[in-house]
């Protein structure tokens, strides 16, 4: 990566970490995708048992391969002939992996869900829950947080599932009503009520959609 896009990357992510710590949630911030798994693998203790959502990030960074070597219990859902059986898992699991669509400059955190089991298990339920969050996904606001999750993150996950949405067909939001929609929840992380819950690894790279 360009050195001054890696600086400005580190300054901004210090910003974005402070807007986290204020609203009861951590941030840390790794230089590379393989400093991001180590701080991600510090995080989880060994035993912990472990779920995600469809967490592009962790699988880029080489925590899904990592968890599922170590001495953990992952609940791969992947692995479940009933899904509705694994999504109901992560609500009792130690620690929940995530990503966001999108996060504010001051420690908001955006996603927009179909099935809506990814934001209601980072909303409540898994004991932990462990962002994994490229810095290209970093807004100066809500609003515009909110745009990057229908505009460009909702248009690329309704193409890579093979959807009939507006948006799969165009690639630009349509506001649609399609039943194939995957924005039918939009969660809004401002703060978090239980300290050392949730926590955003900030990864000094371009990660998921």
């Amino acid at each position: 990566m360009n050195e001054n896009i890696a600086k400005r990357n580190a300054l901004l992510a210090q910003k974005v970490i402070r807007g986290l710590e204020s609203r009861n949630m951590s941030g840390h911030w790794a230089a590379s995708k393989e400093e991001a798994l180590a701080v991600a693998l510090s995080l989880i203790p060994e035993g912990s048992s472990v779920t995600m959502g469809g967490c592009t990030s962790a699988r880029e960074i080489g925590l899904v391969d990592a968890l599922k070597k170590g001495n953990y219990k992952f609940i791969d859902r992947d692995a479940f002939a009933d899904k509705r059986a694994a999504m109901l898992a992560a609500y009792d699991a130690d620690v929940f992996l995530a990503s966001a669509n999108a996060i504010t400059e001051d420690g908001v955190i955006v996603n927009v869900d179909g099935n809506s089991n990814r934001v209601s298990a980072i909303a409540q339920g898994p004991r932990k829950v462990i962002f994994v969050v490229g810095m290209n996904k970093v807004r100066p606001d809500v609003d515009s947080a909110l745009d990057r999750a229908r505009h460009v993150a909702a248009p690329i996950n309704a193409q890579r599932f093979g959807l009939s949405t507006p948006c799969a067909k165009t690639g630009a939001c349509a506001d649609c009503k399609s039943p194939d929609t995957i924005c039918c929840q939009i969660l809004i992380t401002r703060f978090s009520r239980h300290a050392g819950r949730i926590h955003v690894v900030l990864v000094n790279d371009a990660l998921g959609f």
